[in-house]
């Protein structure tokens, strides 16, 4: 049975054009790029033009890019990095209730050597709580945090309040852009970031590799020793086909944003009315204005997410949950928690985030299928039958 993918938040298929560009750097082109000798120093030139075009896309100097292994050590390099700098100053951070694990792991650890981490809330769609960052702004505080869209919601953050906010404090501006890049235009300038995480598999590129933008002039402790590699912040023999992967995704992403952009919200939004059309009793979770254009999280009542997607799995559609059920645990999503969903309708949640390569078809398929599985798990489900008995009454 052929898979029907709609799990593209989680990651993307790599583009074909991707693809080719990378395979030479595995087996013709194989130097290592600190060599001095043509095929070492072709890499390293690769490595560059790779620096440049993602540059480009932000708006900011080559020098400002540190190429990583991905999403997640961006953002322990970021925050680890900055705070261990600048801890005379401070050792105070800001960060959002709603952030990935990549952050709030982070912050917990820093907290375990340390450092007072505050927790901002959001509201019921998943937005930041602007009055209360302003709240939690103490003399001591060095860094905000910020994710920049939510990879479970989707909700789109007011980045630049929060960068003119921290600017005016004299705070360093972080924000976890993983979800963002290649959905939306991000002009670090104009936005007053100082510091951006991504990376390459969330916008059709290669898995294991990512990127850090760090703003020049900001402190911040260099990751790994050993080496002077990435100006002598990450040590390590650079991932030449991966960079070169990254480079050509970012490429291929703002070259097409707004084809793509047009045609994965129409399948969204289509997407999202049939469901409140053919299904009752669920819930839209996040903002339908301000998020991201193939994201949509909707909760049904009166079932378990983890079912749902096993069911889902059968007929060959691959999905998400809201809840953390499928990782082993029992809580519900601390996203879905923090905008204010009770639990038994957080763990009933399921995400669908559409990519350029869905179709329309497929989504009409998705429907279909998931009007009859609906049913048949609130069918045997002891919730659904106490409900339907107390409205019969």
């Amino acid at each position: 049975m052929k898979s029907i993918y709609f799990d593209n938040s989680a990651t993307t298929r790599t583009d074909d054009e991707v693809l080719k560009v990378m395979l030479p750097y595995f087996s013709e082109s194989y130097g290592n790029p600190s060599s001095i000798y043509k095929i070492g120093r072709d890499n390293k030139k690769a490595i560059e033009d790779s620096r440049e075009k993602v540059a480009n896309v932000l708006n900011c100097e080559p020098q400002e890019i540190y190429f990583t292994a991905g999403g997640s050590e961006s953002d322990n390099m970021a925050l680890k990095g900055i705070a261990y700098a600048n801890k005379n100053k401070g050792n105070h951070i800001i960060t959002s209730k709603i952030e990935h694990p990549a952050i709030l792991e982070t912050c917990k650890q820093l907290e375990k050597e340390g450092f007072e981490v505050s927790y901002v809330g959001v509201d019921e769609n998943g937005i930041l709580d602007l009055e209360e960052l302003k709240s939690a702004i103490k003399p001591t505080t060095t860094l905000i945090s910020v994710m920049f869209a939510n990879n479970e919601i989707g909700t789109i953050q007011p980045i630049k309040e929060i960068g003119e906010l921290a600017k005016r404090r004299g705070i360093v501006f972080h924000t976890d852009a993983v979800q963002a890049i290649g959905s939306v235009r991000i002009d670090v300038q104009e936005l007053n970031i100082d510091a951006l995480s991504l990376s390459g598999h969330k916008f059709y590129g290669p898995k294991g590799i990512g990127a850090l933008y760090i703003r020049k002039g900001i402190k911040f402790d260099k990751f790994i020793n050993g080496g002077h590699q990435e100006r002598n912040k990450r040590a390590g023999t650079e991932n030449v086909p991966g960079i070169v992967g990254l480079g050509k995704a970012i490429e291929i992403a703002y070259r097409d944003l707004d084809e793509h952009t047009k045609q994965i919200k129409d399948l969204r939004d289509y997407y999202v009315s049939q469901v409140i059309k053919r299904i009752p009793y669920i819930k839209v979770n996040g903002d339908m204005k301000s998020r991201l254009p193939g994201n949509s999280n909707i909760s049904f009542r009166f079932i378990e997410g983890e079912g749902l997607l096993l069911n889902l799995d059968l007929k060959g559609i691959c999905a998400s949950s809201g809840s953390a059920c499928s990782s082993g645990s029992l809580d519900p999503s601390h996203v879905l928690l923090a905008i204010g969903l009770p639990h038994e309708i957080a763990h009933g949640s399921l995400r669908i985030s559409i990519g350029k390569y869905n179709t329309k078809e497929e989504i009409d398929y998705l429907l279909d299928n998931l009007v009859e599985i609906v049913q048949r798990l609130r069918d045997m489900s002891p919730l659904w039958e106490k409900f339907v008995e107390e409205e019969n009454k």
